[in-house]
């Protein structure tokens, strides 16, 4: 029987690559169950139209009338609308889910995903990072196979031995170190949205390459890792590795570090969750050790790029503080992104909101629930906007 597959983020980079390897896939092999975006109507049109899928839902009612345009003569594709009508289709049965909608927006359609019991192939970090051990502990309680997706993570999910935990030492995620590695403070302080945006490796939504840029994608990466490995904050490494080819690795207490490399292509670990536990041909480019060369590795420069201590102070609090960690960046990358703050003020901005969210009586104090997540989430994005203005008006 054909597998039942839904994406959650269908039109972002992560959902059309994943829809590149179902379309590649001898026909029959799978069946698309329910596609989902933020606004792109015209391409979750497409894609639903390509693919056949029984449903589709698009979050942003303003989009609505031109998804129901795009698909008027195709009836037997049901219609969603609404953050609701997400989470109703992340729901539908479904035997491997594609979690990729960016953000904390992520978490509600996940959980609906999770819930099932299913495969849930997730490259929405923030469900990690705001709700950890709840969200660990639900998938669980529902027996869900939690199958990551971010090239770190998923290479170390290939070569993490969880029968060996005990002898595990630590783990290490790369970074290719943005398009500012090598640049100074005074240069990242006049960078420009361009500047930040033109990542030297990976090509990824806007958001992403915003906290590649300011390496808080690390951060929340060492975060999501300490959940979905069961490690400490100590146990979880980070190096700079500008070429991008050694994307995880694992060290053992007999000496050994294994690694996974590749070519930075998302279809490798996304081809490896789709598949797992077995594999699939994937159209990337091969990897040739002799046309590499060489292999650099560089501790990050926590000065320059503070984000990442930001981080591991958060999870190292606990509590509320990776979810107000990550609700303040999400803002601070869009005001950023809409030329309303410079680059150096995202992570500085950050940790204001963390330091303030300490004493605001506004802020729920404790995390015992989903519920506490999404009321954490919401005081800490007003804060932040707040904040915004403040340093868009004393820039």
């Amino acid at each position: 029987m054909a597998r039942r597959i839904s994406i959650l983020g269908a039109t972002g980079s992560v959902g059309l690559a994943t829809l590149d390897l179902i379309g590649r896939a001898d026909p029959g092999q799978y069946k698309i169950v329910a596609l989902t975006a933020k606004t792109n109507a015209a391409e979750l049109a497409r894609q639903a139209i390509r693919f056949d899928a029984e449903c589709v839902a698009i979050a942003d009612p303003a989009a609505a009338t031109a998804l129901q345009a795009a698909l008027k003569d195709y009836p037997a594709i049901e219609i969603g609308v609404g953050e609701a009508a997400v989470c109703e289709m992340a729901a539908r049965n479904a035997d491997w889910v594609m979690a990729a909608i960016v953000g904390a927006a992520g978490l509600k359609p996940t959980l609906a995903a999770l819930r099932q019991g299913r495969s849930l192939a997730f490259a929405n970090k923030e469900c990690l990072v705001c709700a950890g051990s709840l969200f660990m502990d639900e998938a669980a309680r529902c027996g869900t196979t939690l199958l990551p997706v971010d090239s770190e993570h998923n290479a170390v999910f290939q070569v993490f031995d969880p029968a060996q935990r005990e002898t595990i030492r630590s783990i290490t995620l790369t970074a290719s170190g943005g398009p500012f590695r090598e640049a100074s403070r005074a240069v990242m302080a006049k960078a420009s949205r361009a500047d930040a945006l033109a990542h030297p490796t990976w090509e990824m939504g806007a958001k992403i390459t915003i906290d590649s840029a300011t390496m808080m994608n690390k951060g929340l990466e060492v975060i999501e890792a300490c959940w979905l490995f069961d490690l400490p904050p100590d146990q979880v490494d980070v190096v700079v590795h500008p070429q991008s080819i050694v994307h995880g690795l694992v060290e053992y207490a007999d000496g050994s570090l294994l690694a996974q490399l590749g070519s930075p292509d998302m279809r490798t670990p996304i081809a490896s969750a789709l598949a797992w536990p077995r594999r699939m041909a994937a159209p990337v480019e091969r990897l040739r050790l002799t046309d590499i060369g060489r292999l650099d590795f560089q501790p990050p420069d926590l000065t320059r790029f503070p984000a990442i201590r930001l981080a591991r102070e958060a999870i190292d609090a606990g509590g509320i503080a990776p979810a107000v960690l990550n609700a303040a960046n999400e803002i601070a990358v869009e005001a950023f992104l809409a030329d309303r703050i410079r680059f150096l003020d995202i992570a500085a901005g950050v940790e204001d909101v963390l330091e303030r969210s300490i004493s605001d009586a506004d802020m729920p104090q404790a995390l015992t629930a989903f519920e506490d997540v999404f009321a954490i989430d919401a005081r800490a994005r007003q804060m932040a906007r707040d904040l915004m203005v403040e340093r868009q008006t004393n820039p």
